[in-house]
């Protein structure tokens, strides 16, 4: 891996402290949800005509993958007092992921999003590949950033504008959103030619600029990132201890200037705590107010990884996590796929 400039860093440097512990949470999280992913596709596998596949168990994990979804059951529950029993999964998980950018700025995004693992991954290998990343001009780069707060406005309007109760309604107990995850694990598995140019073409632009999915295209990450301008948790600077060396600036993903800030105010800061690691001096740290003593860096992981435990926790408490579709609607509605996709 090398640095801004091209040079190699030290293995301490690149391993230590928090992006040790974020390495640790990033591909634990992402070997899980390959897990999942390929219980889910033996599940579906079972009830696809002719395969003669044995029974496993339904993941509701998987309901994850299904944000726009998420959205439409917020509203109607918001609206009508009942909490959907199709893929109630989705609804708890975009709950708990709201919660965290709440609690804990936007670290969904650098610590369990597996599209941000995978983006960062990318990057990383283009630094090593092509000495550098590249960087827009800072007005294009500011222009390009509003593309995914766009995006968001599309779909805020599309839903919680544009879609009455009886609406809401009508999708929730619609075949089309029954099957809504197994159509979404269709995406992956028998991708269209259209699909793979699309996913090469991102690719190929997270190897040369700094998450550039996350960064410009994503609305699910602009969402979280206007929730964490709540966040109380905040990369705080201590300025009598900062030697102005700019490690922090140089070294943070999202091109925030943290050296010429005492709190990073930002809908694009992470939470992913690599400006800590790069501080010489500690003079930055991740929390509620500005003190001479801060609080452990091990504790903001801590914190993200047991916001989510306990939101997951609470959806199979309440009943509010396996879906109420039974094996007898899968295999009903699974060969119908084709036909429900469009």
């Amino acid at each position: 891996m090398t640095g801004e400039y091209g040079t190699r860093r030290p293995l301490r440097e690149r391993m230590g402290g928090t992006d040790c512990w974020r390495f640790v949470v990033q591909w634990g999280f992402f070997l899980w949800i390959l897990v999942i992913g390929v219980r889910f596709g033996r599940f579906v596998r079972h009830f696809e005509p002719g395969t003669g596949a044995a029974y496993v168990s339904r993941p509701p994990g998987v309901e994850g993958f299904l944000p726009i979804g998420a959205l439409v059951s917020l509203k109607y529950w918001l609206v009508t007092g009942i909490f959907p029993g199709v893929h109630p999964a989705a609804l708890v998980l975009f709950l708990t992921f709201l919660a965290m950018s709440l609690l804990a700025k936007k670290s969904f995004c650098s610590w369990l999003c597996p599209v941000g693992t995978l983006s960062e991954w990318l990057w990383k290998l283009g630094r090593r590949l092509l000495g550098r990343n590249v960087r827009p001009w800072p007005k294009l780069d500011l222009l390009l950033r509003g593309i995914k707060y766009l995006l968001l406005l599309f779909f805020a309007k599309l839903v919680l504008l544009g879609m009455p109760a009886s609406a809401l309604e009508g999708f929730l107990q619609s075949p089309y959103w029954a099957i809504s995850d197994v159509k979404m694990l269709h995406f992956f598995s028998a991708m269209s030619a259209t699909t793979l140019v699309c996913l090469l073409f991102l690719a190929g632009l997270s190897l040369l600029y700094q998450n550039a999915w996350c960064r410009y295209l994503c609305p699910y990450g602009a969402l979280l990132g206007l929730a964490s301008l709540l966040s109380p948790l905040k990369v705080r600077r201590r300025e009598e201890a900062c030697t102005d060396c700019r490690r922090c600036s140089k070294r943070c993903p999202a091109g925030i200037p943290i050296h010429r800030k005492n709190s990073v105010h930002s809908p694009e800061c992470t939470g992913c705590l690599t400006c800590l690691n790069a501080c010489p001096e500690q003079a930055l740290a991740m929390d509620f107010r500005q003190r001479e003593r801060s609080v452990p860096r091990w504790t903001f992981p801590l914190l993200v990884v047991a916001i989510y435990s306990c939101g997951v926790a609470v959806g199979m408490v309440t009943g509010h996590w396996e879906t109420s579709l039974t094996a007898h609607d899968y295999q009903q509605l699974i060969p119908m796929v084709k036909y429900l996709s469009h």
